[in-house]
């Protein structure tokens, strides 16, 4: 399973004016459909009265085959989305989206045309993606001491983790979520802070469900209490 894949760091925009029409490719970051939505009605503000807004999505890793989505948009079945998502797909670049507005210019591009007007920008704008990279977090767990949160609040964070909840009792029971090309470093950082061993479990989905996976449970010393001199 791909544990770490490229992402969009920022916005690239290409305009181009097709035999007489004018196509304004927007590529940007888009990790979900939602995002589409929201990309899609800002910039029908930006452009207003477009004869068209085509749009193609690909929401998670590049390998991704279910969060993502095209639509023509008015356009003839098949000459704008679907090529789109094609070019997407092929750049070996997740959470990418893709819209492509056009002004109507008066000649008609026949299908074929379509599609190379409709990818054109987008081709040219793929080039120029700046990205970075973007670990799977999987959820994760430990219990330390009242004491100990802060310093172990700071390792996750240190680690690009997220903590996702914190139950008080006696103690504190943390989830957060970590990559797991960090999990090494992130015990070993761990154990520089305590002597008491206590257990962090790494969970993945299986079936859909959340199941600990016992190959990952790590013996790891927990923060103690830091002593006055």
């Amino acid at each position: 399973m791909i544990e770490s894949y490229l992402i969009p760091q920022a916005n690239v925009l290409i305009e181009e004016e097709i035999k007489h029409s004018r196509f304004i490719s927007l590529l940007f970051h888009c990790p979900n459909q939602q995002q589409m939505k929201l990309a899609l009605t800002d910039i029908k503000l930006q452009y207003p009265g477009a004869s068209h807004y085509c749009y193609a999505f690909v929401a998670g890793s590049p390998e991704n085959t279910i969060d993502m989505g095209a639509s023509d948009d008015g356009e003839p079945s098949g000459s704008a989305g679907k090529p789109m998502l094609a070019c997407l797909q092929g750049a070996n670049i997740g959470e990418l989206g893709a819209i492509v507005v056009r002004y109507f210019g008066g000649t008609k591009l026949g299908v074929g045309g379509l599609v190379r007007a409709y990818t054109s920008g987008i081709k040219q704008g793929l080039p120029q993606v700046q990205t970075q990279i973007k670990h799977i977090r999987y959820p994760t767990s430990l219990v330390c001491h009242y004491a100990q949160l802060t310093d172990v609040e700071y390792l996750v964070n240190q680690h690009d983790g997220v903590v996702i909840d914190k139950v008080f009792t006696d103690r504190v029971e943390i989830h957060f979520e970590l990559a797991k090309s960090y999990h090494q470093d992130f015990n070993q950082a761990l154990a520089t802070l305590t002597q008491v061993p206590v257990t962090s479990k790494v969970y993945s989905l299986t079936n859909g469900e959340l199941m600990p996976e016992c190959h990952s449970i790590v013996n790891m010393v927990a923060v103690q209490p830091k002593q006055n001199p």
